[in-house]
């Protein structure tokens, strides 16, 4: 009997588990444009544009390479709105015996596809380098899970970077060397950007009319659409932005949204990219000695490393890690967090870009954005789903451990040994953001003090029980106790007021 085979947006590959488990001869792919994926957060419109014209594209090389598509627009009149709706339907219309999928990359499908009156088959996502039961051996016995050591493991498995059981250049990790600050200028054009065909066009048409009151716009869409174009942009990149991606992958300009940085984000998480792959050819680059180790080992990090560990972290905490909420945060997220008046350069410029492109790299996503909701003390949750919503690159696997761990330090301290809180001296550092900012990041005190500086003690102070006896917080401490008692009573009666005109809704 015919077999529904599942295929999420972000599952847009040819080596997909529920692919190979099936016959293209006799079972039926299904896709599906849906309101409730379209709409659980309100997406940004270039995210759902992006997937609704990849996955069109991914379902006709699907049916030229003999599979039997059922594909439902969004538009289409008889589209049941959800992806189970839709499974149940085709599953009448065909009368299919039950369903094949690859595990979907969040709870929440997750559940829905086990609670549906079907036979289902639910698969490994393959795609990943460490399974969860991997994962979890690795992580079984730890008192903390550090990435830094996953990290390893990975690299021994891959074999990416390796001089047979060390790691190329003896080290490990090159994090020290990139870290310079912002550049007089930068030297890159930016990513490959598609001028939008006929798919896309019609896409974004319907995006614009389905979406018209999401944050952002389909305005100057660019990205790829599909694997040879999101290919063709990689090789862009590592040959163009590789070299200096290592040096400046921290540093934030003003007006510069991409700096060095890869953008591949997006294309590796819908699946048009292997991030084996990706990473093999920047490796690559390295040894024909086109790109430096630091910036080489860099990237690595982030994708064998990082995206690997979160993940990790996000399946084996479960369903509820989003409800985490350890520092009991409380504000509601502000104006500013959707394009509201403020004065603070920092956020403005990291808003605004989100806004436009639905991208900001990740310093401006954890030391600008996610400091000062961290810092202001908005509730976790709420962080989270703006997150989710406004970047392209994001699903919940992977933003919500970015967030709730490592942004808000909202679980605890699973992912991160301490909060990543920062006066406006950090991004001053970091960026040229504070040059033509109103604020005068220098002032600790006083009308145009910055912000950070004043919400950064302020945060101290009020989570002291909680810090007081971590050992990389203490000269945050002694510095703290060492203050004037007049000054400090004025940092905490300057940052109140602050906070209250927030609350206030006024322009800040």
């Amino acid at each position: 009997m015919v077999r529904l085979v599942l295929v999420l947006g972000d599952q847009l590959s040819d080596n997909l588990s529920a692919l190979r488990k099936c016959d293209k001869a006799e079972d039926i792919v299904v896709m599906a444009e849906v309101a409730d994926e379209a709409s659980y957060v309100k997406h940004h419109p270039k995210k759902i544009a992006f997937l609704f014209a990849a996955m069109r594209k991914f379902a006709l090389r699907l049916e030229n390479d003999g599979w039997q598509v059922a594909y439902t627009k969004l538009d289409d009149p008889d589209n049941a709105g959800s992806i189970t709706g839709e499974l149940l339907r085709r599953a009448e219309e065909h009368d299919a015996a039950g369903v094949v999928y690859t595990e979907p990359g969040e709870w929440r499908l997750i559940e829905a596809l086990g609670d549906m009156p079907l036979k289902t088959h639910s698969l490994p996502d393959d795609r990943f380098i460490a399974s969860h039961d991997e994962f979890d051996d690795w992580a079984e016995g730890r008192k903390q899970l550090r990435m830094e050591y996953f990290y390893r493991e990975m690299r021994r498995k891959t074999g990416l970077l390796m001089d047979g059981d060390e790691p190329e250049g003896d080290k490990w990790n090159y994090d020290h060397e990139n870290r310079k600050s912002a550049p007089d200028a930068v030297h890159y054009s930016g990513p490959m950007q598609f001028t939008p065909d006929d798919t896309v066009k019609d896409v974004l048409d319907l995006v614009r009319e389905r979406f018209p009151s999401n944050f952002g716009t389909v305005d100057n869409f660019w990205f790829a659409t599909d694997a040879g174009q999101a290919q063709r942009h990689l090789t862009h990149w590592i040959k163009k932005a590789l070299p200096h991606f290592g040096d400046y992958q921290d540093a934030m300009v003003t007006d510069e949204p991409y700096m060095y940085h890869a953008i591949v984000g997006l294309y590796i998480n819908a699946g048009l990219l292997d991030p084996l792959d990706v990473c093999q050819q920047v490796e690559q680059a390295y040894k024909d000695g086109d790109a430096p180790l630091n910036a080489t080992e860099g990237f690595i990090r982030q994708i064998i490393g990082w995206r690997e560990y979160v993940r990790g972290i996000y399946f084996r905490e479960g369903p509820d890690y989003t409800d985490n909420n350890y520092l009991e945060h409380d504000r509601d997220l502000p104006d500013v967090y959707w394009g509201g008046e403020t004065k603070m350069k920092c956020m403005q410029q990291s808003v605004a870009q989100t806004r436009d492109e639905a991208y900001a790299h990740h310093i401006q996503r954890l030391m600008v954005t996610g400091n000062f909701a961290l810092l202001a003390g908005i509730h976790p949750h709420q962080v989270h789903e703006w997150y989710l919503a406004v970047y392209a690159d994001a699903y919940e696997w992977v933003e919500a451990p970015n967030v709730i761990g490592m942004s808000q330090f909202a679980d605890g301290g699973i992912i991160a040994s301490k909060p990543y809180v920062s006066s406006g001296n950090y991004i001053d550092k970091m960026s040229d953001y504070c040059k033509s900012c109103a604020y005068k990041v220098k002032d600790k005190t006083g009308e145009d003090a910055c912000p950070f500086n004043l919400l950064y003690w302020d945060f101290l102070v009020r989570h002291r029980n909680r810090f007081k006896a971590n050992p990389r917080m203490g000269q945050m401490y002694a510095t703290w106790d060492r203050m004037a008692d007049e000054k400090r009573d004025t940092i905490r009666t300057e940052a109140a007021a602050w906070l209250e005109k927030l609350d206030a809704g006024d322009p800040v």
